[in-house]
């Protein structure tokens, strides 16, 4: 603010010199003006004035981005499923001309390490640089790319071989498909030839939460953005206790992040959910009370069966009342409740929402209108193997976006190419999973005893990347040979679960897979789904996996 007033202040003093100069300059008749060295002297005094004295960070001319008017490929939103869709066009159409716009400052960047790796950081200044360490030792910037991979948006109309231009901090607000443009919320109109929806999700809050006024408004975090990263790290490092509400991914592993900080500070964590377990709504319940119990190694406090009633702001502190009576004091919380998809754009695009699952609606093709794709988190799609879904994982956002983006220039592909997930509660413990894994389904389990080789850090040591999807995405299994050992036994009662497989069934059909410390074999688990057979013994198919091998 400071910098804004002085340059103000600044500019009406260049504008007095200016009118003192100019008054000058137009007393005097052209014939004196070529003679005038008095007038001439002043002119040169006041440029070097102004070339001398200007504040660093004034700029000499207004500065302003000229928004193409015009792009063949319109990408809104600036998150994972556009970049990806970015790529696979410009992969398919070495020419293409992308245009990104985000609300968002920043250029496209990946989500998962805010609430992971980037807490491990023993970097002080993490914050400020968004560069981390992955599980194998390897360093890496959140962004995608560098803002030299980019053209600017000036430059897209007249690139002769095409690129990508991004336009942060701008909002499309209103879309007209009959007339294939958009409205940016500074009323500037971009028309296009074809269009992807990847406008994400914005984080869900408590009701109670909203209704309890400014004060507990200011002291609770819905972590989504960079920007919520920072702000959380900072809050993190002065308060004395920090509470999370949620039990799901985002939730157990801001959890665990945080619980490692408070084995070097004084800070409380505390993690509150309704269910009975970490991942209760994912793992089935043997599974889910480990993890609990994992994240109470981390220092951590859960509250299991926690239904919040009211927050209240007294005495400097947030008082959570839980339905059954309990009162937990804490300074600040972290809401993490899950993702409302951001469909914003529907009524002005007329374009369909789903009931059940939210999201803009979609075929197999990710195709909402003939030239209008959805991918990401915002895309309800028809799933050709298991049915309408949506999904709000890293990995979709790679895999939906891709396939949008191969679409867009002409591929006709249908989604059939199962996306994965994968969620770590810290550098020795975690999971990767496919298709429906949802604990109200019935579940079979195959466990093994875990080695050293069975950690989210050993696996991407292995693997040369910290982004396991990345690679695993574009793996197929073809044939897998199974293990020649006796098959393993079902263990569903296990106090120790090192490394396994679980599988979710549906008719006796097996719709989704957690590999849970086995790593490198999505491909397999892929392969299972997509067949869509029924297996009379399980524990043969455990045997594909090898996990008695390592």
């Amino acid at each position: 603010m400071e910098d804004l007033i002085s340059g103000y202040v600044y500019s009406h003093q260049v504008y007095l010199y200016l009118c003192i100069v100019l008054s000058v300059v137009l007393s005097c008749t052209d014939e004196h003006l070529r003679s005038c060295t008095d007038c001439v002297s002043l002119l040169l005094l006041l440029f070097a004035f102004l070339s001398l004295s200007l504040p660093p960070s004034f700029p000499l001319s207004v500065s302003h981005t000229v928004v193409p008017s015009h792009t063949p490929y319109l990408l809104i939103g600036g998150g994972t499923a556009s970049f990806a869709a970015a790529r696979s066009i410009r992969a398919r159409d070495p020419n293409a001309k992308v245009l990104i716009v985000t609300d968002e400052p920043d250029l496209p960047y990946m989500r998962p390490p805010l609430s992971k790796e980037l807490w491990f950081s023993d970097d002080p200044s993490v914050t400020d640089t968004l560069r981390f360490k992955q599980w194998n030792g390897k360093e890496r910037s959140i962004y995608f790319q560098p803002a030299s991979f980019y053209i600017s948006p000036e430059e897209l109309d007249s690139a002769e071989n095409g690129g990508v231009a991004v336009l942060t901090g701008k909002k499309v607000v209103h879309m007209d498909v009959r007339g294939n443009k958009v409205k940016l919320d500074d009323e500037t109109e971009i028309s296009y030839d074809k269009c992807l929806i990847a406008t994400g999700g914005v984080p869900r809050n408590l009701q109670v939460i909203e209704r309890a006024g400014d004060e507990v408004m200011k002291r609770t975090t819905l972590f989504r953005k960079i920007e919520d990263f920072k702000a959380l790290d900072k809050v993190s490092r002065n308060i004395q206790s920090v509470t999370i509400i949620g039990g799901g991914f985002l939730g157990s592993e801001l959890a665990c992040a945080l619980g490692r900080r408070s084995n070097e500070s004084d800070l409380e964590v505390i993690q509150m959910f309704p269910e009975k377990g970490n991942m209760g709504k994912v793992l089935p319940e043997y599974l889910s009370n480990w993890t609990t119990a994992k994240v109470k190694r981390e220092g951590v406090k859960v509250i299991a069966e926690a239904l919040v009633k009211s927050v209240t702001c007294k005495d400097d502190k947030l008082e959570i009342q839980l339905k059954d009576g309990r009162l937990v004091k804490t300074d600040h919380i972290v809401a993490a409740v899950g993702l409302e998809p951001n469909v914003d754009l529907a009524k002005s695009a007329g374009l369909e929402v789903d009931s059940d699952f939210g999201g803009y609606r979609v075929n197999a093709e990710l195709q909402a209108r003939s030239n209008i794709w959805v991918a990401g988190d915002a895309a309800c799609f028809y799933d050709i193997r298991l049915g309408r879904r949506r999904v709000e994982h890293h990995d979709h956002a790679v895999v939906s976006g891709r396939l949008a983006g191969e679409n867009m220039t002409g591929a006709n592909k249908p989604y059939w190419h199962q996306s994965m997930f994968w969620s770590d509660l810290g550098p020795d413990v975690g999971y990767e999973a496919i298709g429906i894994v949802d604990s109200s389904l019935p579940t079979v389990g195959v466990f093994a005893k875990a080695t050293a080789k069975d950690t989210p850090k050993a696996a991407t040591e292995e693997s040369g990347t910290g982004i396991r999807s990345e690679s695993e995405t574009e793996d197929t299994a073809v044939s897998p040979v199974a293990s020649s050992l006796p098959a393993p036994v079902v263990q569903q009662n296990k106090d120790d679960y090192g490394k396994g497989v679980i599988f979710y069934l549906r008719d006796k059909v097996v719709v989704g897979i957690i590999l849970w410390n086995v790593f490198n074999r999505m491909p397999i688990a892929r392969k299972i789904i997509k067949d869509g057979e029924e297996h009379a013994d399980l524990n043969e198919v455990a045997k594909l996996f090898n996990i008695h091998e390592d």
